[in-house]
């Protein structure tokens, strides 16, 4: 069913921060339909529990039979678990509660960090062509956190503009470092993008600066604001780019897939 030897010509993206309401989910959504929004095709891998970012792009709960946790844990194909989203060309793996066990079971699994890595590379893989793979994490860095990264080629973090935020991010960024010893030797960093980010507010312009100072051209020059239209779309189960185009959150979300795919030039997109 799948050749874990096998190249993908799709970039997978894992979006991780161990913090919860850093704006992962909401990033992971917005990003994708931006990406989508410029002639690309993205598929959503949901691993956090709580099924977010399922639930913001209206993925009704009774649909979810098959889920992430089915993908990583009783081997079925890409085929029965990919759903499409109402945003053509973006394409979602839903998750539900069942994930939170996963966990567990995953202790006892031999290949408990490469199942992900493992599925993501089935040959059916090639029908959907995929530009963009983005995997939006939970907020821990536990065991579907590393199977994210260790299936993934780098690592967006998204940053919120708030006190202690850097103090989480070198806990991160050791995490990254193990994985790339142990398990993935070439995972990378995508970027770092501060999230909920206020020019008014002088905690947000010291967070930026310090972010800069210390991680250079890592961090984005894309800012996402905090922004009502982007914290409204979920709740009509849609990306802020349908949801208010114009907004300066759907903005700023072009704004981070145009950098982004700057970045992947050299990939066939």
């Amino acid at each position: 069913m799948s050749d874990p030897t096998r190249a993908t010509n799709t970039k997978i993206v894992a979006v991780v921060n161990q913090k919860g309401g850093v704006g992962k989910t909401t990033t992971t959504i917005n990003l994708a339909a931006s990406l989508v929004a410029e002639g690309l095709r993205v598929l959503i891998i949901d691993l956090d529990p709580q099924g977010n970012a399922s639930t913001g792009l209206g993925v009704d709960a009774r649909s979810r039979e098959l889920t992430t946790y089915e993908l990583l844990l009783d081997d079925v194909t890409l085929e029965e678990v990919i759903q499409k989203t109402k945003t053509d060309g973006l394409m979602i793996v839903p998750a539900t509660v069942d994930l939170s066990s996963a966990d567990i079971e995953l202790m006892v699994n031999e290949k408990r960090s490469f199942l992900l890595h493992d599925a993501l590379r089935q040959p059916l893989m090639d029908d959907y062509d995929f530009n963009f793979i983005l995997i939006d994490c939970p907020p821990s860095l536990n065991l579907l956190t590393v199977n994210a990264m260790v299936a993934s080629h780098s690592v967006l973090v998204p940053l919120q503009s708030e006190f202690f935020a850097l103090e989480g991010l070198s806990q991160l960024m050791l995490t990254v470092r193990e994985v790339r010893q142990t398990a993935n030797p070439d995972l990378r960093i995508e970027g770092v993008v501060l999230t909920m980010f206020d020019a008014r507010n002088n905690l947000s312009q010291q967070v930026e600066n310090d972010a800069r100072e210390n991680l250079g051209e890592m961090v984005f020059k894309t800012k996402i604001p905090r922004n009502v239209r982007v914290s409204e779309a979920p709740s009509f189960a849609m990306p802020v780019l349908d949801y208010d185009p114009a907004s300066k959150g759907a903005q700023a979300y072009n704004d981070l897939a145009r950098e982004v795919i700057e970045k992947n030039a050299n990939l066939s997109l």
